[in-house]
């Protein structure tokens, strides 16, 4: 009898084989690489060969599920903050701030009220569900965001940014919700809330994530001149960074998210050669892109009829008012008086306020949340009823922003990002 670990072994190198050699088809049609890698978990879940099994004996291995999906989601955000190459200034980040000070809180509470007043949740519970929800996904959103460093499109530096930066900053709302399930008088916890879950653990994270990456690079920077590092290697240094960053700021109760994202935005102003951040870019998304298979067959794995089923009215619910009024309105009062950097237009054209609207992809970073709330107190009826909604809720969004990306992002820049001409620095030294 062959070991079920040797034929996972097999259907994955198999499937990475099969999608990798036929990638020039794939890429042609409105489908994304998430949904195959679905569609395989699913059939390497129960209703398959049953040979992923996350959930065994009614036990949920909740742990591995968090620690996965985190290492997913730190290397993502690195890779947003390498791809962005932009001078550091309130005007030219004026749609990011938007989306995050604006657009995240609105869809927060927006979900917090549908869950409070049309699912049966308390307030604890339906704040955590719109904590899980509202971050957009910097994972399966490959396809929407910043093509590389030398990609200026406003539209998809808006989706890099909000990912790379809401994956981090729904945490303090996570919290929140966890504060909540746990003592429903908020009077005992609300102050140490905004004390530390807020204020500490945001302006550490930003703190960590320069002072950190700046002295790796420093260090590097010297021992290259003393001896270079193998060729081979060198691209580990990002790893690092990464980990390195990572694990200190989460040492002084700073969000790693946060920090990893800022490192990445640092990583790519502290070279003269801008050749060297490219290549470590190329190589974070090699690697990126293998973690996702691996995350997408696990989701595939654990989804189940019979409960996906009991609250499909409730996801339906959730799904329908997200991705088709919450959301797109969210955006539209977000970026009202926008101006665009690269054009006459007083206000953003309506077809990219729209597919901002539209590509709000729900992912990774909605699992690991799931994740971390299961390891710190959710549970029960509630806990189910969140974590159907929430699997359910990103099922949809890899299959409908899967098939629709890439035909949009077609009709995108056939009518607008070809007729735009950003020129932004290149050359950015605020961190020098």
């Amino acid at each position: 009898m062959v070991d079920v670990y040797i034929i996972d072994l097999f259907v994955i190198g198999l499937l990475l084989l099969i999608v990798t050699l036929g990638s020039g088809w794939i890429t042609r049609l409105p489908l994304s690489f998430a949904i195959i890698y679905l569609l395989v978990g699913i059939s390497l879940g129960p209703y398959g060969l049953g040979l992923i099994q996350l959930r065994r004996d009614e036990v949920f291995n909740t742990e591995l599920l968090e620690r996965i999906t985190e290492l997913v989601v730190i290397i993502s955000v690195f890779s947003c903050g390498l791809k962005i190459v932009r001078p550091l200034r309130l005007g030219i980040w004026d749609i990011t701030v938007r989306l995050i000070l604006f657009l995240m809180p609105i869809s927060i509470f927006a979900l917090a009220a549908v869950g409070k007043l049309f699912l049966g949740m308390n307030w604890g519970e339906a704040i955590l569900l719109g904590a899980i929800l509202a971050p957009t996904d910097p994972v399966l959103a490959s396809e929407v965001q910043l093509t590389d460093a030398k990609d200026q499109d406003e539209l998809r530096f808006g989706l890099t940014s909000e990912g790379g930066l809401n994956d981090a900053l729904a945490f303090p709302f996570v919290y929140f919700g966890i504060h909540a399930l746990e003592d429903d008088n908020w009077g005992n916890w609300f102050k140490q809330w905004i004390t530390v879950d807020l204020i500490w653990a945001i302006a550490v994270g930003i703190i960590m994530g320069i002072v950190v990456a700046k002295s790796i690079v420093w260090i590097e920077k010297r021992i290259q001149k003393l001896r270079p590092a193998d060729e081979l290697m060198e691209d580990f240094i990002a790893i690092s960074t990464i980990l390195i960053t990572y694990s200190l700021t989460e040492m002084v109760n700073g969000y790693g998210f946060l920090a990893v994202f800022v490192a990445g935005l640092v990583v790519q102003r502290s070279y003269r050669n801008h050749e060297k951040p490219l290549a470590q870019l190329e190589f974070i998304e090699q690697v990126e892109k293998l973690l996702e298979v691996g995350t997408i067959l696990l989701l595939g794995s654990i989804l189940l009829l019979k409960p996906m089923f009991n609250y499909a009215m409730q996801s339906l619910l959730v799904i329908i008012l997200l991705f088709l009024i919450i959301r797109p309105v969210g955006v539209w009062i977000s970026t009202i008086g926008k101006r665009p950097l690269d054009s006459h237009r007083r206000t953003l054209h309506p077809g990219t306020r729209w597919l901002l609207g539209w590509f709000g992809i729900r992912g990774v970073g909605s699992l690991y949340y799931l994740a971390y709330a299961f390891g710190h107190g959710l549970k029960g009826q509630a806990g189910e009823q969140i974590a159907w909604i929430t699997y359910t809720t990103i099922v949809v969004s890899v299959i409908v922003h899967g098939i629709s990306a890439t035909p949009l992002m077609k009709w995108y820049e056939r009518n607008f990002a070809n007729q735009k001409k950003t020129t932004l620095p290149t050359t950015i030294d605020e961190f020098e």
